[in-house]
């Protein structure tokens, strides 16, 4: 075999396992004729040095709690890590390497979250994968804070990422580094693959600030390393340094080459999205000793040393098995804690001193939101909130909750500045961080900023919970560039994101406790500046209701229209039901605080909240129509925005808009017609 002099810190054999990651890599691209060759290429010395002899895991059990965490960001190099999850002995077949980018494989183009294979996160856009990271390094100093006593380190693991040019361009990034910055977490190392191509060509194009001073400025310890990406002598010397550091998170910058050892094609954008050919193949072959008729060649002794890896992962965990074990004898109740989270379990008491609400009263549902709150999250210790900036508006600080800093590993919640990209993402690193759970608030309208964030939560089912106040135009004086239109449909589009839009301070509690039931995916919550009347549970349905999705609030025997609503607008269908009783005309009141949820009951429940026979509809909301003509049909009148808001009270806006009771009598009289 030929072997480059260039590599330093290197046996034969480890150059041996490189070039193998290396032409996996390349020819699982090239069978596939789609991916991102060049990447792999580049980083396999650096991701073979980190995989063997600094990460903790188990490949026979990727959830083991005290793992290690790898992330990369840079997942358009995704048969980086499937080559090394193969490699190493997790569930990745080689077949699954031969069926890269193919239907139902285990390795998609970009990787999806997938604990079980020990993919992490989802990464694919690029920033939200080192943005995740530093949410399960927030995760790590909190539970290693609260889990850890005197000679049991019980919590104890480092979060590892390969970032890009790419990650480091994105917005997303600067926000959770500089975050990440501010709080110290030197648990977070990051490793920068400096190869200076993009897809466009070389980074110099638009990408030319001093990165390493950057990272400096934002708080972070950070190392260069000059060369090819070879020198592994320095970069272990680097990793270990970023290990022993105790108050800055690490950022290694090494410089690489994109596919790297390609005659042809090395230090070219060509290299960064497209297969090498065939020829190219071959001749890379020649280059480094390998049989060119050999493909997806794994040789023994490269199998047979990375999967030593199983014999080290097995001894870590029972090791620490061990440890937890006397840990459970000395320290039970925090022990059957850490065990009732990794199952998923709440209290048996969370629910008691909820709230009460006295019917008739006004309260906005952000407040109801704060109020519900101060009673569940005191028992849920692991549940970590916080909020981009807008705590007192958000109403998500609950009561005794304890600012989580550099100092204060032991607190709760999380001020994560004007960042709400990041903060979106980093709740998402902390959701799938296996012990704790995320929830943040904004203003609806800057979900726009979050939207990134949030559909990778959806396609990857996080159980994120994500707030939102201040829901429509009855947010008031802020004026149109504050108040959403277009955002509840926005949110409703994504599959998989479950949307509350509670109608009242009850119907805010059923939201909570369902938010905190669900596992299966995220829940955004959309919530009232402005006071809303508590409905009267004695006389009206129960709150309880929400979790079907749509129930009817007040119905008729024989209902002459439907007026259907959510969130602020369901006062407004009471209110004129009350004074259309008056003339003779019953209207059925429909709450429908989540589309998707009322989706997945049975026919005959969505039919006697909705009875086909009757036509005459009116939907109320103060949003957009989009997706309301599935519930009104072609006789349907829908009452709500077509256009942006206005600066004024809450009130005149929705006067002026023609969001109110006396518009919502005119519609059910036209509709009637």
């Amino acid at each position: 075999m030929k072997v480059s002099p260039k590599n330093q810190g290197l046996s034969e054999l480890d150059e041996f396992c490189i070039q193998t990651i290396r032409f996996l890599s390349m020819e699982a691209v090239q069978k596939a004729n789609s991916g991102h060759p060049g990447m792999p290429m580049g980083m396999a010395p650096a991701a073979y040095v980190l995989w063997t002899r600094h990460m903790n895991y188990n490949p026979a059990n990727p959830r083991w709690h005290n793992r290690d965490r790898f992330v990369l960001s840079a997942g358009h190099g995704s048969m980086l890590l499937y080559s090394l999850l193969y490699l190493t002995g997790f569930d990745i077949s080689l077949d699954e390497l031969k069926n890269f980018r193919q239907w139902a494989s285990k390795t998609p183009g970009h990787p999806e979250y997938d604990p079980d294979c020990g993919i992490e996160v989802t990464t694919g856009p690029l920033g939200q994968g080192i943005s995740n990271a530093v949410g399960m390094a927030i995760a790590e100093k909190y539970l290693a804070k609260y889990f850890n006593r005197d000679g049991f380190p019980i919590i104890d693991y480092n979060i590892y990422v390969i970032a890009s040019d790419g990650d480091l361009q994105e917005g997303i990034a600067s926000e959770a580094s500089s975050l990440a910055g501010h709080l110290g977490l030197d648990n977070l190392i990051v490793v920068y693959d400096d190869n200076h191509i993009s897809i466009d060509g070389n980074t110099a194009l638009s990408f030319t600030e001093d990165r390493a001073k950057r990272y400096k400025a934002y708080g972070w310890n950070v190392q260069e390393i000059r060369g090819d990406g070879n020198n592994m002598a320095a970069f272990e010397k680097a990793l270990n340094n970023a290990k022993q550091e105790k108050k800055r998170p690490t950022l290694i910058k090494l410089r690489t080459h994109i596919a790297y050892g390609s005659p042809n094609m090395q230090d070219t954008a060509k290299a960064h999205g497209s297969p090498l050919g065939d020829d190219e193949i071959a001749l890379i072959k020649e280059r480094f000793g390998w049989d060119p008729d050999k493909s997806f060649h794994i040789p023994e002794k490269v199998l047979a040393h990375m999967r030593k890896v199983n014999d080290k992962g097995k001894y870590t965990e029972t090791t620490w098995d061990k440890m937890f074990a006397e840990y459970t004898k000395a320290h039970p109740e925090l022990a059957q804690q850490f065990d009732d989270a990794a199952n998923e379990k709440l209290p048996l008491n969370l629910y008691d001193n909820m709230p009460d609400f006295e019917a008739g009263s006004m309260i906005a549902t952000r407040k109801a939101s704060g109020k519900v709150l101060d009673v569940l999250m005191p028992k849920l210790p692991l549940i970590l909130g916080g909020s981009a900036d807008l705590t007192p508006s958000n109403n998500t600080e609950f009561a005794g909750a304890k600012s989580f800093q550099k100092d204060a590993r032991d607190g709760r919640y999380i001020h994560y500045g004007i960042r709400e990209h990041a903060m979106g993402a980093i709740m998402n690193g902390i959701s799938v961080s296996g012990l704790t759970r995320a929830y943040s608030g904004t203003f609806l309208v800057f979900s726009d900023y979050m939207r990134g964030a949030i559909r990778v939560a959806a396609l990857s089912k996080y159980p994120t919970i994500f707030v939102f106040t201040h829901d429509s135009i009855g947010l008031g004086e802020d004026g149109p560039t504050h108040q959403p239109i277009e955002h509840l449909a926005a949110l409703r589009a994504i599959p998989n994101l479950l949307v509350l839009r509670p109608a009242d301070a009850n119907e805010t509690a059923q939201a909570w406790k369902f938010a905190l039931e669900h596992r299966d995916g995220p829940v955004a919550l959309l919530l009232t500046r402005q006071g809303l009347p508590v409905i009267d549970q004695n006389k009206y349905s129960s709150s309880a209701n929400l979790s079907k999705g749509a129930y009817v609030l007040a119905g008729a025997d024989d209902p002459d229209v439907l007026l259907l609503a959510s969130g602020s607008e369901v006062s407004i269908a009471m209110e004129a039901s009350e004074k259309l009783a008056a003339e003779n005309i019953n209207a059925q009141i429909v709450s429908m605080p989540c589309w998707k949820l009322f989706e997945k009951q049975d026919k005959e429940y969505r039919d006697s909240v909705l009875p086909p026979s009757v036509k005459a509809r009116v939907g109320i909301e103060a949003g957009v129509e989009q997706g309301w003509w599935k519930w009104l049909g072609d006789k349907g009148v829908f009452i709500g925005m077509s256009s942006f808001g206005a600066s004024a009270p809450g009130k005149i806006c929705f006067e002026k808009f023609g969001i109110t009771a006396a518009k919502t009598i005119e519609a059910v009289k036209k509709v009637m017609n």
